[in-house]
């Protein structure tokens, strides 16, 4: 069943989130101001060596004061594809280079009231090119092995949407391969 829109007024905005008030009906007839979060759109990058390790990041996000591992990510900028971005990002982040990303999966983490399109990237390759020139963004880069990924879930040492579903896929890649 789909819901109608009747129209919708922003609320509040800025450069990384947009607050919409939304007139929908739903298919019984129900009408009423729904709350829409939109948000820019996130690259998010796995980036595999050949000892089948992830390179991750150990971050404290102050919003939930928690501290968990991440994959390299951030806001697509207005004038790059989410493969640039992801590349971009790898780099300011963690200060290794990739050649090149393929898609690994898409995800919106939160869409019955979010607009956040999350584009999760694979490298199979990466070179060093120097520390990391986002300053704020981690306390420790690791290469992680993949082994490792499932305990560190379930002890909730990975607990970003982004991060949860790149490195479950990426499980699931490994484990299916032929």
């Amino acid at each position: 069943m789909q819901w109608e829109i009747h129209g919708e007024r922003q609320i509040y905005s800025n450069p990384w989130v947009n607050l919409w008030l939304v007139d929908v009906q739903q298919p019984d007839g129900r009408r009423w101001e729904h709350h829409v979060v939109r948000m820019r759109h996130l690259a998010v990058t796995a980036v595999v060596d050949e000892q089948k390790r992830v390179l991750m990041m150990w971050r404290h996000r102050f919003i939930t004061d928690t501290w968990a591992w991440e994959l390299p990510m951030g806001l697509i900028e207005a004038d790059e594809t989410p493969e640039q971005a992801a590349g971009r990002e790898v780099e300011e982040e963690t200060g290794w280079r990739v050649e090149g990303v393929k898609p690994l999966i898409y995800g919106q983490p939160a869409n019955g009231i979010t607009d956040s399109e999350h584009y999760v990237f694979r490298a199979d390759a990466a070179t060093y090119a120097g520390p990391p020139t986002e300053k704020n963004e981690s306390d420790r880069i690791e290469w992680i092995p993949l082994a490792d990924i499932r305990g560190m879930i379930d002890r909730r040492e990975i607990v970003s949407s982004g991060s949860l579903i790149g490195l479950l896929y990426l499980l699931l890649d490994e484990a299916t391969a032929v």
